[in-house]
């Protein structure tokens, strides 16, 4: 750790500075170091090349490994739940409004020092109606501690998009991180173009909107990984580098079913500073076989491998196969095991559990060192906050696009003109 933040002094100082209004109100006498997200992509960008882990929580399991595992690398992390996981129709016991208290308590338990943002993530509206409901859940997200999230209308028409966050950019707190996408996330289906995602950053800019990340559909899918297709790489550089001027960076999702070569390939070329890490979280704590890829490895009857001796105990995990049976669910439905699972999972002997989060811990430090460069990226950001003496850094982007060019009418004609294939309709939530 660099001398910036070497000492207990100028941690308390991090701490007294560094964690937004929210968290300070929520958690007085913490000693977890819960900051925006911006300040994790500027750490990123510091070190060059380096992409922080966007840890998916699912289960306090994936949550204190990633933890421990960033600790262990000195990086900062990015923990994270998205709105159909964590959101009004749950499938995990990990939400949105209590994310931010699980992870605050994890930090004080484990005693991690590392900067950690908690992001709400696929904050989706698929909808215009659903914009007006949004208008009051958002806020009760950052009265629950979150301090990123993403404004996710990627499943709408490009000015709808563009327009759902041009609405709802009022509620966020102006310290917050933020993420934007353009292209749901379909695989190989639907892919994004350059004309779309310079749409909604230009029309974003002149309105003084300047995001941190934006979320692309380049080749990567959500759960388990079929097609092979993968990240286009080539894609991504091309794009991210028709946005430099507006300052955003790449938020990469659907990390599963990518090489570790791939991975690397998204850090060192592209200007990809957030890569979301879910589904290889969850099985790897539960001891099921996972592949370079990240994929689960399936057996020749379509079911999963399980690793004896490692995760979840032999008993549970027979509970957990005949429930999803029970249930008719197949490979790709069992992140539904979560919710049902997790009190079940947390009475196991102390043994269980704890290789549960060491497996993890491994996982994720693997990753952060060897595939995403971020090794030591936590004092970057220690420097950063005592250096701006504030939880907000503020952004390194300014307003280039003339705001007359971009109102609500002309956002609609200049749409018109966009040449895209959206894909095929269907559910791709995480």
């Amino acid at each position: 750790m660099s001398s910036a933040a070497n000492s207990e002094t100028d941690f308390s100082r991090c701490l007294a500075t560094g964690r937004p209004p929210n968290i300070q109100k929520l958690f007085p006498h913490s000693r977890a170091l819960i900051v925006s997200s911006k300040y994790i992509d500027r750490a990123m960008i510091a070190k060059g090349r380096a992409v922080a882990m966007a840890a998916n929580a699912r289960s306090s399991f994936a949550l204190k490994g990633a933890l421990l595992g960033a600790q262990r690398a000195n990086a900062c992390l990015i923990l994270e739940i998205a709105r159909s996981e964590g959101g009004v129709k749950a499938y995990c016991d990990v939400s949105l409004w209590n994310i931010a208290r699980q992870v605050d308590a994890a930090c004080n338990e484990l005693g991690i020092s590392i900067p950690v943002a908690v992001h709400a993530d696929h904050y989706g509206i698929k909808a215009k109606d659903e914009i007006e409901p949004a208008k009051i859940e958002i806020p009760s997200l950052f009265e629950h501690g979150i301090t990123s999230i993403a404004i996710d209308a990627s499943h709408l028409p490009d000015d709808e998009n563009l327009l759902a966050s041009l609405d709802l950019n009022p509620l966020l707190p102006d310290w917050a991180g933020l993420e934007t996408e353009v292209g749901e996330i379909k695989g190989k289906a639907g892919l994004s173009t350059m004309e779309e995602a310079l749409f909604l950053v230009r029309g974003l800019n002149a309105h003084s909107i300047f995001p941190n990340f934006i979320a692309l559909n380049n080749g990567s899918t959500h759960g388990l990984e079929e097609s092979g297709q993968g990240i286009q790489v080539e894609l991504t550089r091309q794009i991210h580098e028709a946005l430099e001027p507006y300052k955003v960076n790449g938020a990469q999702h659907g990390t599963s079913g990518n090489s570790s070569d791939r991975l690397r390939a998204i850090a060192s070329s592209t200007r990809t500073t957030k890569a979301n890490v879910a589904t290889a979280l969850q099985m790897v704590s539960w001891g099921v076989e996972v592949n370079d890829y990240g994929n689960a490895t399936l057996n020749a009857d379509g079911e999963f491998s399980k690793v004896k001796g490692q995760g979840v105990s032999g008993e549970v995990w027979e509970e957990m196969t005949a429930y999803a049976k029970e249930k008719g669910w197949s490979a790709g439905d069992y992140k539904k095991l979560n919710k049902p699972f997790e009190n079940r999972l947390l009475g196991q002997p102390r043994e269980v559990r704890q290789r549960m989060i060491q497996a993890v811990e491994d996982f994720v430090y693997d990753m952060l060192v060897n595939v995403f460069n971020a090794r030591d990226t936590a004092p970057l950001a220690y420097e950063d906050i005592l250096s701006s003496g504030s939880y907000d850094p503020g952004s390194s982007a300014t307003r280039i696009e003339d705001p007359a060019e971009w109102t609500r009418e002309k956002i609609i004609e200049r749409a018109k003109v966009i040449s895209s294939d959206k894909g095929p309709a269907g559910d791709f939530d995480d």
